[in-house]
């Protein structure tokens, strides 16, 4: 079936122009695909000339598909999955590279300039708050975006403010979630030209109330995962000469729910441990984010200075229960209260050529200083075996430098060619327990990770590519007295095909891939006795190889109908065990990696009236279910876990009358009710956001 359909999305993509000029398919400009520029080689690019697989999904898309976190966009984007511990609480995993344990992250997060990422379970969350697009770069990216883009990097690209003319929009979203509580967001955002064509600023905020439908009846709490969230952020942009633009942005979020694991039972109730009456802690997701970002035209080369500090305090609480699946058979289960801080400074300079010239460059530099803590007060209960309040801390270090650069030639008016690299270094440290008997454990990681690639324009809008890139994650430690990990990495090969074709009215891409992944990182849960009870245990057990193809389609069939498709088949296995871990056996699939997931869209525009256009789109996403195997908590009849096929559709219906639009639309318009994770056999498992319907009415000035 997924064979089938990746065949017939190819063969489409791969129409000429004369065909479908014959059926009149671009008889207008109006059915015209606006051109798609993105600055994924931190350079300005027609996405069809950058020379990997990009996904990019425009601030008015995301805003039409109601896609708000990170949870919604692994949706809309074939082959991105993710763990989420709770809201705002993730990590993210790319084309079949998906690995919940390690230090580092496997996928790179930024908000413009400034990296998200403190460590691979400290990801500052992210919202589509006035955005100009978001672009997700899929492969290894390590060269231009560091040792956290392992399996690709998630671009947040805000808008930036207008120098020129005064503009604003104000909007008021009221939903209905089944079996839950109202929800309401307002959002404005206004941009001030304080001095015409030199200063302005841009603000953007969004407050959003209710909109919870999980429950935990024993404690008497109905629609606990309510979320009271503020997200602020100012962006001042000053241009004193043409050759100099600067811009600082400062960003405030803070979100709190009463409920914050985020995992519930399929009759949406949360499961607490040992005593199902207790109230946890409330989630709170707090930061502050701030960035100068200073760019100069040299005229032969632009050079830009990033500099950022993030400071953000999380605190969160975290419930298990080893259930009959797993080898506790019921008998271990416990509680935690876990409160979490810390800050990052980060410096990127860099110099890239400008012109139109054969030969084109970047070189830079990045420096981040990371630190953060744990303490954590520990409840459990192990066949009887009760320990309460048991105080945990531990304390991360990291200070690591970074030389990189990127280089291309035009060899020929359609023979492009280039070769990357970057140089990483990570002094990391790692502090568990209290003076005076606190454990200090310390260690330097470093890699070179190069990258090749070459591009062949068939035409103005058709490019063959091929790339080669090497990834790689940062070592890092297990609690004292256990021993570190080593770091783990993988090269990626990639040949893809992208290109329009109908004169404009049809854009496709496709690639194929093929991963091998060395001194894969899995985790074992080893009890250290009633002091320190259960802890992880994270080693270099193998390999890994990952084998995928992917495709993608807009046709804009008509002046008013447009059609989307996009799809990814997957296979990825461990391929070698090569330690005493028997986490994993040789033909184990990679954990939440599916084999197969699929979106379809279509958006229909028309006219209420001669004064009131409208539109009606709808998205279908399909995702297989995916897998998660650790024999060190299952016995091998119950690997693997594996979480639900999900289907999911949507469906939107606007009007514009003037400067107000009004918006009826409806999420999750079936009511599925699935496993998102596959890791329920330990009561740690999100499941699908309940029906939703609402209201959304917008004012533009």
């Amino acid at each position: 079936m997924s064979g089938k359909l990746l065949t017939s999305l190819s063969a489409v993509a791969l129409l000429g122009s004369g065909a479908l000029a014959q059926n009149g398919a671009a008889s207008s400009d109006d059915m015209l695909f606006e051109e798609i520029v993105v600055t994924a080689q931190k350079r300005e690019q027609r996405l069809i000339d950058v020379p990997m697989a990009i996904a990019t999904l425009s601030g008015a898309e995301l805003e039409e598909r109601g896609i708000d976190t990170v949870q919604d966009l692994s949706f809309a984007v074939p082959g991105l999955t993710m763990r989420e511990d709770g809201p705002g609480s993730y990590q993210i995993f790319m084309r079949g590279i998906a690995n919940a344990h390690g230090g580092g992250a496997l996928v790179s997060v930024y908000q413009d300039e400034v990296p998200m990422v403190l460590t691979g379970y400290d990801v500052l969350p992210t919202r589509t708050l006035d955005l100009a697009r978001v672009e997700v770069l899929k492969g290894p990216q390590g060269t231009l975006y560091g040792q956290g883009a392992v399996a690709g990097a998630v671009r947040y690209i805000t808008n930036d403010p207008d120098l020129e003319a005064m503009s604003g929009n104000m909007g008021l979203e009221l939903t209905s979630v089944k079996s839950g509580d109202m929800g309401v967001d307002a959002t404005g955002v206004v941009n001030i030209p304080i001095v015409k064509d030199k200063f302005a600023l841009r603000i953007a905020a969004n407050v959003k109330t209710g909109g919870g439908w999980q429950d935990q009846p024993e404690a008497g709490i109905k629609n606990g995962n309510d979320e009271e969230l503020t997200n602020l952020r100012v962006k001042a942009r000053w241009k004193p000469t043409d050759a100099l633009d600067m811009t600082a942005t400062f960003v405030s979020y803070h979100a709190e729910y009463e409920l914050g694991q985020g995992f519930e039972q399929p009759d949406r109730t949360v499961f607490v441990a040992i005593d199902a009456s207790k109230t946890l802690i409330p989630k709170i997701w707090d930061y502050e984010l701030y960035n100068l970002e200073i760019s100069y035209d040299l005229g032969f080369a632009n050079l830009l200075s990033s500099t950022s500090y993030t400071d953000q305090y999380h605190q969160y609480p975290f419930a298990y229960f080893g259930g009959p699946e797993t080898i506790y058979e019921g008998i271990l289960a416990g509680n935690d209260n876990r409160y979490n801080p810390g800050n990052q400074f980060s410096q990127e300079v860099r110099l890239t050529s400008t012109g139109d010239g054969p030969l084109q460059w970047t070189i830079g530099g990045f420096y981040t200083d990371m630190e953060r803590s744990l303490t954590a007060y520990f409840e459990y209960d192990y066949a009887g075996f009760v320990v309460a309040d048991q105080e945990y801390y531990s304390a991360n270090t990291s200070e690591s430098f970074s030389v990189f650069g990127d280089v291309s030639y035009q060899l020929t008016d359609a023979l492009q060619i280039g070769a990357g690299i970057r140089y990483f270094e990570d002094d990391q440290t790692e502090t568990n327990g209290f003076a005076p008997n606190a454990t200090v454990q310390e260690g330097t990681f470093d890699s070179v990770d190069p990258r090749f690639y070459l591009s062949y324009a068939l035409s103005d809008n058709t490019n063959i590519y091929a790339s080669v890139a090497k990834g790689f994650r940062s070592g890092g430690f297990n609690s004292a007295g256990l021993p570190e990990y080593d770091p783990e990495s993988l090269w990626s090969y990639e040949l893809g095909v992208k290109g329009s074709a109908a004169g404009g009215a049809l854009y496709y891409d496709i690639a194929a891939y093929y991963t091998e992944y060395t001194d894969m990182l899995r985790r074992g849960l080893v009890f250290l006795g009633g002091d320190l009870g259960f802890q992880s245990l994270i080693s270099n057990v193998g390999a890994a190889e990952v084998r995928g193809i992917e495709a993608s389609l807009a046709w804009k069939m008509t002046d008013a109908l447009t059609f989307s498709a996009s799809g990814t088949v997957i296979d990825a296995e461990v391929t070698e065990i090569n330690a005493d871990d028997t986490a994993n056996v040789v033909g184990d699939p990679i954990d939440y990696v599916p084999d197969f997931s699929l979106t379809l869209g279509a958006s229909y525009d028309f006219s209420w009236s001669d004064s009131m256009p409208g539109f009606f789109r709808v998205d279908y996403s399909y995702r297989d279910r995916m897998p998660y195997v650790d024999l060190t908590s299952f016995p091998a009849e119950n690997t693997p876990q594996l979480s639900d096929k999900i289907g999911l559709l949507d469906a939107r219906l606007g009007l514009t009358r003037g400067n107000v639009t009004v918006e009826l639309f409806a999420q999750n318009l079936t009511n599925v009710n699935k496993y998102i994770d596959p890791y329920h056999g330990w009561n740690n498992a999100n499941r699908t956001r309940p029906r939703t319907v609402g209201v959304k009415v917008g004012f533009d000035f």
